[in-house]
């Protein structure tokens, strides 16, 4: 960046009233100063242009939960077995060979993920999303064309790496464009999407089965190449998100992206305001780390190897651990809470109370539009209610349904037939365990990683925290088959249990993010709790605040 182009920009961009606030505190950002407009839901509509970026940016969340969907009824489909036999129930070994098949997709998306927390930073978010829609089309058209078990096995673990990418920079891009005040809203649109995908993706599959041929299955795997294009064709015409603008140094292009964002002037207040916090979170970073690592500024600028490894570890360090604990421990309880078993036990509850086989996949396809419905909530409450409330509360629904479905599985699961109330009672609560889940714990845990994290550890903040959503998503798909196997309610009672613990874990751990910056974080989070650090702050916003020709008000 030009040094010139940059006092020149100065020069003509301080702000008309010379004064900004800048934020030492939690507290929302409505308390405190001007907003962008409205929170919540009612703010997507005074920025349709921000609120379109993120909404295109989710078509990676609908291949995601498309090609969830997808398998879960191409894998019973006869002519998908005529193919593949090795997965059929009456083939030696079927179990396993099933099992390796779903579990290539999630150790793909494992590396993906992982992998992200690098590109993400070295090429930007939306290049990242690039690349990760072009690994899963590839693994797509694989699958289309699979001949035998081995190709689709590769093709899955391939596939498994783009939808890996994509869960992981798909919320940190949005996160990083979005205003404070509908950033929860916006962050929504990702899970909408994954639920949206696989509601799309069971009534396709349940069309396609009447198709007898190969066509049956190859269609729905050809046709997530759609949205796939869509999105690799679109991306380009994204904006570059100004908080990595101003990490790889190129500021003055980050307050026009910034301005281009909020459809604001340049020279107004409240982009101002932003274009400063940004600015000023990255130098904290910057000089925190070089007093950290002075080893590895003794030679100039640290190399780029040196400064990955040191980065990562720095996630699990002093002043960043608890907020990688908060992510983690999010996607470890979004599994845990017994979503994968409920929808693993449905069409067996359903099987055992007498309905026919066109009814179960009916009821299988309702249940996910339950859980839609839910998800569609929860895109007015992150604001409006907050991040913990919704936790807290879908913590309880989900606990007390998974209880009373214990409860009417272990007294009646013998003779459901004999007992048809009970049995419409257990549907019941399986419905109003998925509208709780997608209205807390299935949005929830996809926004929050990408608010918490330092401008600097954010990629690899993200990267760790979806990591643990697929590593904790293969061990519930080893471990829910045998437990409703083997103990019946006991895998209810199981499940029970660590939803309450997630009461309890999110009551003492989680703070509260809606309305804050993501330049708050700090303060959420008491990380700058040392003078050290606030004078650190102070100075660098009031060295780039006087650049700028504006007074910094505290």
């Amino acid at each position: 960046m030009d040094s010139n182009d940059d006092s020149k920009l100065h020069a003509n961009v301080s702000s008309p009233t010379n004064e900004i606030t800048i934020a030492h505190h939690d507290r929302a950002v409505w308390e405190t100063r001007e907003t962008y407009g409205p929170a919540g839901f009612r703010g997507l509509f005074s920025n349709y242009y921000v609120s379109m970026c993120a909404a295109f940016v989710t078509l990676g969340g609908l291949l995601f939960g498309y090609d969830q969907g997808v398998v879960s009824v191409i894998l019973v489909m006869p002519q998908f077995l005529d193919r593949f036999p090795r997965v059929a129930e009456t083939a030696a070994g079927a179990g396993f060979w099933k099992g390796l098949l779903t579990a290539m997709i999630e150790l793909g998306a494992l590396i993906g993920a992982l992998n992200q927390g690098y590109l993400a930073d070295l090429i930007s978010r939306k290049y990242a999303i690039f690349m990760g829609v072009c690994v899963f089309a590839l693994g797509s058209a694989l699958q289309t064309g699979s001949v035998d078990y081995a190709m689709l096995t590769v093709a899955r673990f391939i596939g498994g790496l783009g939808i890996g990418m994509l869960s992981m920079v798909a919320p940190l891009y949005i996160s990083e464009i979005s205003p404070p005040e509908t950033r929860g809203a916006l962050l929504v649109l990702e899970e909408f999407s994954i639920v949206l995908g696989i509601v799309i993706a069971f009534w396709i599959t349940y069309g396609t089965q009447y198709i007898y041929s190969e066509w049956s299955w190859r269609l729905p795997f050809l046709l997530q190449l759609i949205p796939g294009l869509v999105l690799a064709a679109g991306v380009f015409m994204l904006p570059f998100s100004p908080r990595w603008l101003v990490s790889k140094n190129r500021d003055v292009e980050a307050l026009t992206t910034l301005s281009k964002l909020r459809r604001l002037p340049k020279d107004d207040p409240r982009v101002q305001q932003e274009w400063i916090d940004i600015r000023a979170e990255v130098a904290v970073q910057r000089e925190a780390l070089q007093e950290k690592h002075p080893d590895l500024y003794s030679s100039g600028i640290p190399t780029g190897f040196k400064l990955e490894v040191t980065q990562w570890f720095d996630c699990l360090r002093k002043g960043c651990w608890r907020r990688t604990h908060v992510g983690a421990g999010l996607m470890f309880f979004q599994q845990f809470v017994g979503i994968n078993a409920l929808i693993y036990y449905s069409p067996t509850l359903f099987q055992t109370m007498g309905l026919d086989h066109s009814m179960q996949l009916i009821l299988s396809g309702v249940i996910n539009i339950t859980q839609l419905l839910g998800v569609t909530t929860s895109i007015w409450t992150m604001d409006a209610i907050g991040r913990r409330p919704l936790l807290l509360g879908g913590s309880i629904v989900m606990t007390i349904s998974h209880t009373i479905i214990a409860i009417l599985v272990g007294k009646f699961s013998s003779d459901w037939s004999a007992h048809r109330s009970e049995g419409w009672t257990s549907v019941a609560f399986l419905f109003i365990y998925m509208f709780g889940f997608g209205a807390s714990w299935g949005p929830v845990p996809w926004a929050m990683p990408s608010e918490i994290f330092p401008s600097s550890l954010r990629a690899k903040g993200v990267a760790l925290s979806t990591c643990s959503t697929w590593l904790n998503n293969f061990i519930i798909g080893l471990i829910t088959p045998p437990l409703v196997q083997n103990t019946g309610y006991g895998a209810y009672v199981f499940f029970a249990v660590f939803c309450l613990l997630s009461f309890v874990w999110t009551y003492f751990f989680v703070p509260e993010t809606s309305g804050r910056t993501l330049e708050q974080m700090d303060h959420v989070f008491k990380d700058a709790n040392s003078s050290m650090d606030e004078e650190r702050r102070k100075r660098a916003e009031e060295r780039i605040a006087g650049e700028s020709d504006v007074r910094v008000v505290a």
